[in-house]
């Protein structure tokens, strides 16, 4: 787990193949979509068959300010892109006090963007990587 405290309510650990990547104050994109496909039935005007087909899964965004454990990160990525293999992990939502609130199995993870900070010293925003992930399905753990 990381020293890091984050002034927000909820916070999101990452962990990818046993590799903790430490915390990150935004996640975004959880999510799937099923491609429906139609059927009218010929003789039956009141309704059309909706059939479930291919299940689409978002890629996954995950925000924090830059801190030590963007390290975690260049190393992952340094190890991934050598050698591209899907490897599971778990997110996890975090309150304040570490405690846990819920977690997610994410499948067959892999890196399809980081983007590091830009530094202006016109700004006195925080320096802040995005990392997006894609995967092959998820589940509440």
């Amino acid at each position: 787990m990381t020293d890091n405290i984050f002034a927000s309510s909820v916070f999101f650990r990452l962990a990818i193949g046993g590799n903790d990547l430490g915390a990150f104050h935004t996640c975004s994109g959880m999510g799937a979509e099923v491609e429906i496909e139609t059927y009218a039935e010929g003789g039956n005007n009141g309704f059309t068959h909706h059939l479930p087909g291919r299940v689409t899964w978002s890629n996954i965004s995950l925000t924090r300010p830059v801190t030590t454990d963007t390290a975690k990160i260049a190393r992952w990525l340094d190890e991934t892109l050598k050698r591209v293999e899907p490897k599971d992990g778990e997110i996890v939502a975090l309150r304040p006090d570490l405690s846990r609130i819920i977690s997610w199995q994410v499948f067959g993870i892999v890196p399809v963007r980081w983007q590091g900070p830009s530094f202006d010293p016109s700004s006195s925003q925080a320096a802040v990587e995005t990392l997006e992930i894609a995967h092959e399905g998820l589940r509440p753990a």
